[in-house]
């Protein structure tokens, strides 16, 4: 290890970022000022991770074991980094979806150490200078997120933060993305949640949220004080209102280096899974009709994306739209319908106003895909009809958390007598139906933006496009390999994580170099190249 200066005793041991705790050898015991600080027995780091494993499996809860990792982040950043990479399958969905979600709603309450920067109203003027307190200088990539649309769950406030912080650790552990490259960042505008103004231990600004111009300038000084500081950042927008998502990012997107991950994420997701499906069903992406229950930013964002896929195919955009239906809580979105949000216009068909299940009878979609934050939206009834009319229908229930999920993956095998094709946002276990084993895939966007990000890092990317989606999307779809398919996963085994987002790095920087966006002289041996930007925890 090279220091610019050497830290020693307690002094070594607190710092999270240098500590190996028990694997420091007898020399660096003497070297550090460690000796009589630790245990006699030198414990190498495969030997630290079965300890953490065996302590996390012992804890009661999910909640208990996001405590106990967020601890261990604190005190030894690489062994956690390497339990993380080493065991992702079972740790993953604790330090993300589903656990996050009570973490996020338990934030205040749970509250250890201080970890990410906030912001708020009472903050204006100063944000610039505000930045001079974090430790690093070389930011690569911020989460930030105001906290109004946390998962399925809503207004958080300031407990949001929790996306931001798990986000970041995803960009680590599944894209090798530095740990000091990452920033996460709370905008703490104030909660219109009643519940958690009231509460005695919310820590966040205790005031119904700022809005309009107030909100905009607030958010406006922190991007021009982002780019004056970190220069090199890419900002992903996160768990924004509806309408605040896809205004920022239409306001930004050409101004600075940033993307929403919930619309754009979700969107490359999805259409790998889409793309996956259609090699199980035989069923080309052009002869579907897909159907989205829920018309918010990731339900649109999805749907753009699946028309430029479509166009790309040979359609013609207006024709590729007709393929796409969207279902909200007032019925099939259709052209005659007053006071429609200007999101939803585009793919608003001149037909006749219908419910969902009549929507399902008169469109006969071969997918449908659930963004809508309803918990059980797709019913025995639902899933039955879909089946009725397609020998492989499509089932996606993307929805976060779990209780939010549209359908299990046990609903929608026994209920399409095995025959539906299947992903989720949330994980679900292996599910036995006729005799068969089905391992259902989960769409989870760390299968995009890590990989996304890593690629826009080593690049030095100006701008962040569509295309780069595009190009995420299909090398996704590319990873998934025959015996994926087999056993109904439309995704690969989250342990092949960082082998994909390797992949997809490599596609966003053939597509910025394209796009004449890259900063960085980037050498013709891409792979080794990036593979060579990439964080190991290993000590």
């Amino acid at each position: 290890m090279n220091f610019d200066h050497e830290p020693r005793g307690y002094d070594f041991l607190r710092d999270n970022r240098l500590n190996k705790s028990t694997a420091f050898t007898a020399d660096e015991r003497t070297r550090y000022g460690l000796k009589g600080l630790l245990p006699h027995r030198v414990f190498p780091q495969e030997g630290q991770q079965i300890r953490v494993m065996e302590n996390l499996r012992r804890k009661e809860s999910d909640i208990e074991r996001y405590i106990f990792l967020c601890a261990l982040q604190d005190r030894n950043e690489r062994l956690f980094y390497k339990t993380v990479i080493s065991h992702i399958e079972e740790v993953m969905p604790l330090l993300y979806t589903p656990t996050v979600g009570q973490a996020c709603k338990e934030f205040s309450h749970i509250f250890r150490r201080a970890t990410g920067f906030y912001i708020t109203p009472d903050d204006r003027g100063e944000i610039r200078s505000m930045l001079d307190n974090w430790p690093q200088d070389d930011i690569r990539v911020i989460v930030v997120t105001d906290g109004e649309r946390i998962l399925g769950l809503g207004d958080l406030g300031a407990n949001g933060m929790g996306i931001p912080i798990g986000k970041l650790a995803l960009y680590v552990a599944c894209a090798g993305i530095q740990p000091h490259y990452c920033f996460p960042v709370m905008l703490d505008v104030g909660t219109n949640n009643d519940e958690l103004r009231e509460d005695p231990l919310y820590l966040g600004y205790p005031h119904t949220r700022i809005d309009g111009q107030a909100y905009m300038d607030l958010v406006d000084e922190f991007i021009t004080a982002v780019q004056d500081k970190f220069p090199k950042a890419l900002i992903q927008f996160e768990d924004f209102l509806t309408p605040r998502a896809i205004s920022l990012l239409d306001h930004y997107r050409d101004l600075v280096l940033c993307f929403n991950d919930d619309i754009q994420g979700t969107a490359a997701v999805a259409l790998a899974g889409l793309f996956a499906a259609s090699r199980i069903s035989g069923v080309k992406l052009t002869d579907q009709r897909i159907m989205f229950v829920g018309a918010g930013s990731a339900a649109t964002g999805i749907g753009e994306l699946i028309v430029s896929a479509l166009v790309e195919e040979g359609l013609e955009q207006k024709d590729a739209r007709k393929h796409i239906w969207f279902v909200d809580s007032q019925g099939l979105v259709v052209a005659n319908r007053e006071n429609l949000a200007e999101h939803k216009i585009p793919f608003a068909h001149e037909y006749q106003e219908l419910n969902f299940i009549e929507a399902i009878q008169s469109v006969v979609p071969h997918v449908l895909i659930g963004v809508s934050g309803r918990g059980g939206a797709f019913t025995r009834e639902v899933i039955q009809m879909m089946a009725a009319s397609h020998e492989r229908p499509t089932i996606f229930a993307l929805s976060n958390p779990t209780s939010k999920s549209e359908c299990t993956a046990e609903q929608a095998y026994e209920w399409s007598e095995g025959r539906a094709i299947f992903a989720s946002g949330s994980p679900f276990s292996s599910v036995e139906y006729g005799g068969k084993t089905f391992r259902p895939g989960q769409g989870n966007n760390a299968y995009i933006f890590p990989g996304v990000g890593l690629g826009v890092v080593a690049a030095g990317a100006s701008r962040v496009t569509d295309t780069m989606f595009m190009a995420a999307a299909k090398t996704l779809a590319a990873q998934v390999s025959d015996d994926d398919l087999t056993v109904g996963s439309l995704y690969p085994p989250l342990k092949d994580i960082r082998g994909v987002s390797l992949q997809i790095a490599k596609a966003v920087v053939e597509v910025v170099q394209k796009e004449e966006l890259a900063t960085e002289v980037i050498p013709e041996n891409l792979e080794e190249y990036i593979s060579g930007l990439m964080y190991d925890p290993s000590y």
